[in-house]
């Protein structure tokens, strides 16, 4: 598939390929017709040019590909350091790496410094340099200067939190910490449970009442006694890897889940 082949400028033979049609701006669609119109037919090696293109793809793709195994093993892609993880968000607290997701439905708020004005929009993006772009129906409705706005407001409504809640958990498969077998979220006696066994915190899923008083006879606490019974936001006796909403099936870790097959 050829550039020229892409925008319509040439004849193009491979059909799977023309369905493929770049979305670029228009300013942008110009500026690359005029570059290939001054390199001429002559000059201008495509097919050359598109294995250096995919060269590069590739590498990227591998980088990114890496960067995800190392998240779904809880860590951070920058730093190392341990995750937390919400079912739309990694965030680190050590490098302040983060990666979130935005709502579809209820849109953002971009609130401007030293002024009660709000833009809102469908999406926005806070550019490397600073700058908010905001978007609206698919364009660009405002760009707002670095220092121009104090906050970014992403409104969440609850029927699309929920959803989102319903998505992930319908992709993961729990598997008990005792007996081995998939766990039901729904289910009387379904545990999840924070504990330290030594200087860590660990996280188990439990499908009943039974697994759960077997797998606590069997492997005692051993950063204190009352590690099961005892609350993890009020304790500070052993090295946190998770966060606050420690019974949320939400911010489940995803070491511990594995994708259904």
């Amino acid at each position: 598939m050829t550039i020229k082949g892409i925008f319509g400028w040439g004849k193009e033979d491979d059909a799977a390929g023309a369905r493929k049609q770049l979305v670029l701006p228009e300013e942008q669609r110009e500026a690359l017709k005029a570059d290939i119109s001054i390199l001429g037919d002559d000059g201008f090696n495509d097919s050359r040019l598109q294995k250096v293109a995919e060269k590069e793809a590739q590498s990227a793709a591998e980088d990114s590909v890496k960067k995800i195994h190392i998240i779904n093993l809880g860590r951070c892609p920058v730093c190392g350091e341990h995750l937390s993880q919400h079912y739309t968000a990694n965030i680190c607290e050590n490098c302040g790496w983060n990666k979130y997701d935005t709502p579809h439905a209820g849109g953002v708020k971009v609130h401007l410094k030293d002024s009660a004005e709000v833009l809102e929009g469908d999406q926005a993006y806070i550019l490397k340099q600073g700058q908010c772009l905001i978007m609206k129906n698919g364009a660009v409705h405002a760009r707002v200067p670095v220092g121009g706005y104090s906050w970014v407001e992403y409104v969440w409504t609850p029927e699309e939190l929920e959803q989102r809640q319903m998505q992930v958990t319908d992709q993961m498969k729990i598997i008990c910490g005792w007996c081995g077998q998939e766990a039901d979220i729904g289910k009387d006696g379904f545990h999840v449970v924070h504990v330290a066994f030594g200087t860590s915190q660990e996280r188990y899923c439990f499908c009943s009442d039974d697994c759960y008083e077997a797998f606590r006879k069997m492997y005692p606490a051993r950063v204190h006694r009352d590690c099961y019974e005892r609350n993890c936001n009020d304790c500070n006796l052993c090295v946190k890897r998770y966060g606050d909403e420690a019974e949320g099936i939400r911010v489940l870790a995803k070491d511990r889940l594995k994708l259904k097959k």
